[in-house]
């Protein structure tokens, strides 16, 4: 674990840096790519039938995504033993799956967005939420980016980062697998319910400690930013187990508290509105471009934080 520790810290520095290349993933299928064809292919056939049927293949389906993801982990693992470098390889792959740089560029253009027109926020938001964006007003665009910073947090880079430390790449390529699958199927709608239970359950066990342990880095980031730690823990514990979501309330929460906003609340997807929970309901409700970009600011310090501690990792054992 020690040296996988070392190679995460270079593989986090690589995805901070350089983020997902267009010109790269404009040649070449991106992994996810690859994974969310294989999870359509399954949906397409075997969605279908009574409700019990559908939760027996979508569990079906799940397991052989999750074999595939083994499969490949290993596979890069077994080339990357008999190259001389074949650290070099390992590396590539988990900075490849590794998602602080493309979050943040996402991210900052829902802000250059927002500096432009409601309507150039509304369509840069949209590439990250699945809410309805005609929906929100400017306090709206800005504070689902804010929470698209915090939840992807947690899944884009404590989660993934924490398998590949645990587990090498067959673990970082199924919470990949698993995550995808999540996002595709794992929606409580008519089509999905059943045939994704088993994806969206799974992955509720995948990112429970990662959750939390984003909180604890957003709680960090915010002691060096110089904010109030007190209001961020106690949005964390008080506000985290209302959310309708185990895992997302904890870093949604944290962000809240650091940035003294209320964050979720009242939702619209596909016209229909979801009601949650405030995280930190006493803070700011308006808030604008300004605040997206105190978000990154955390989000950034908070990698840091995470970067020090693999670094510590490597180092002491």
């Amino acid at each position: 674990m020690p040296e996988r520790a070392g190679w995460l810290v270079i593989a986090l520095a690589l995805d901070a840096w350089f983020g997902d290349p267009d010109w790269l993933w404009r040649r070449f299928k991106h992994p996810v790519v690859w994974i969310g064809q294989e999870i359509s292919f399954f949906e397409e056939r075997w969605n279908k039938g009574e409700p019990t049927t559908r939760r027996g293949v979508g569990l079906l389906t799940i397991l052989l995504v999750l074999l595939t993801a083994v499969l490949a982990g290993l596979m890069i693992e077994a080339v990357a033993s008999f190259l001389p470098f074949g650290a070099v390889l390992e590396i590539a792959a988990a900075a490849i799956l590794l998602a602080q740089g493309s979050l943040a560029q996402h991210v900052r253009a829902v802000a250059t967005g927002l500096t432009q027109s409601l309507d150039e926020g509304r369509a840069q938001v949209s590439r990250i939420v699945g809410r309805d964006p005609q929906s929100l007003d400017e306090s709206g665009v800005s504070r689902a980016a804010i929470e698209s910073v915090a939840e992807n947090f947690s899944d884009g880079v404590v989660a993934p980062a924490l398998f590949f430390l645990l587990f090498g790449l067959p673990g970082l390529f199924v919470y990949k697998a698993l995550n995808t699958a999540d996002s595709m199927i794992g929606h409580k709608n008519e089509r999905y319910h059943d045939f994704g239970f088993a994806a969206a359950k799974l992955d509720d066990v995948a990112n429970y400690i990662p959750a939390r342990l984003s909180a604890l880095f957003l709680l960090a980031a915010a002691f060096l930013d110089r904010r109030d730690t007190n209001q961020v823990a106690e949005a964390a514990f008080n506000d985290a187990p209302k959310h309708r979501s185990p895992n997302a309330g904890w870093p949604e929460a944290a962000m809240a508290g650091a940035l003294d906003l209320s964050l979720a609340g009242p939702r619209v997807y596909e016209g229909q509105t979801v009601q949650d929970a405030w995280m930190h309901p006493t803070g700011r409700r308006a808030c604008g471009a300004a605040d997206i970009h105190a978000s990154l600011r955390l989000f950034w310090l908070a990698c840091a934080v995470q970067g020090v501690l693999m670094a510590l990792i490597w180092v002491i054992f």
